[in-house]
């Protein structure tokens, strides 16, 4: 591991400007990360899959029955941080935040296990410390062009009429529309010629006991020669994500350490691939952490003014969940 945000994009700097295929993985901070050339990371006990790319065999599929219970905090606890945020939306500190807590999960898969059944874009095991399998992309670059794909907004697929309740809603446009313009602000600092390319696009995820509906847009701009060689420098510029603290993101960051009250280390952290010339990478959610051999599920939800406590807390407990079928 490295510690500290200048070591951390030296050595991403250092290795993309030798195009030294290599994977990141940098926690919600930015303070500590793990950085090493692919070829290392099998040997260190680190699994991947980014897309297409991934540094394993797929074992035989499992057709073994598992177990899995959640045992989310109460909703009064949950409250209070709520009404923090609401607080400091009153205030003005803030206009959207993303609330996130840790729930409690018995299961009798290894996080090994739920890395290799899991159905996810995106998927990383670290020294079975975490698991996570990600739907959400942080940044893509490809052929000197950065995209990114802010996710935001989730209803329960079996509702009746759930699409269109999550298309229509005023609340979740509203949500959805300033993290576009967050996102879109990010991109301006590292490229040229940022433009909205889809909006709103909504997919259904599989999970082992639901389906939900989430939506994402599409945000594009072009990168200055030579960007290979300042990376890391990039990378910290559009850190931590937007779509996981809310805006303006400085002082709601503040605020979110204020209202949950817990660490959440690598979750909502990022992680990816530079391949020698491109790069892909994604949002750490959907994450499984192990905390002295108990495993805690982290999750959340964004938060306005015009949020309903109970809707929001029901939120964080259905995004716990394996996407295993």
């Amino acid at each position: 591991m490295i510690k500290g945000k200048q070591h951390i994009k030296k050595r991403i700097s250092a290795l993309a400007k030798e195009k030294t295929p290599f994977l990141f993985v940098i926690n919600f901070e930015g303070n500590l990360a793990f950085v090493e050339p692919i070829e290392n990371c099998a040997e260190q006990q680190v699994l991947f899959k980014v897309k297409h790319l991934k540094n394993y065999e797929e074992p035989e599929a499992s057709k073994d029955t598992f177990t899995f219970a959640k045992h989310p905090i109460t909703e009064e606890k949950y409250k209070k941080g709520f009404d923090i945020v609401q607080q400091a939306i009153a205030d003005g500190n803030t206009y959207l935040i993303n609330l996130t807590y840790p729930t409690r999960i018995d299961t009798n898969l290894s996080l090994k296990e739920i890395f290799y059944r899991s159905n996810a874009k995106y998927k990383l095991w670290l020294k079975d410390k975490f698991v996570v399998f990600s739907p959400e992309t942080f940044v893509r670059i490809q052929n000197q062009k950065i995209y990114s794909y802010p996710m935001k907004g989730t209803i329960d697929a079996t509702i009746p009429n759930a699409y269109q309740k999550l298309k229509d809603s005023f609340k979740e446009i509203a949500e959805h529309h300033t993290i576009v313009d967050l996102i879109r602000n990010d991109l301006n600092r590292v490229s040229k010629k940022v433009g909205l390319e889809k909006f709103r696009n909504i997919e259904k995820i599989i999970t082992h006991d639901a389906e939900l509906y989430t939506v994402s847009s599409r945000i594009a701009g072009y990168l200055e020669e030579g960007y290979q060689q300042k990376i890391g420098e990039l990378l910290y510029e559009m850190l931590p994500a937007g779509s996981v603290t809310g805006a303006p993101k400085k002082k709601t960051v503040e605020v979110i350490k204020e209202a949950e009250q817990y660490d959440r280390g690598f979750y909502t952290g990022v992680f990816g691939i530079f391949d020698g010339y491109n790069l892909q990478s994604a949002v750490m959610i959907r994450f499984i952490e192990n905390i002295d051999g108990q495993y805690y599920f982290k999750s959340g939800g964004g938060i306005t003014t015009f949020s309903d406590c109970q809707a929001e807390y029901q939120e964080l407990i259905d995004k716990v969940y394996l996407p295993i079928k």
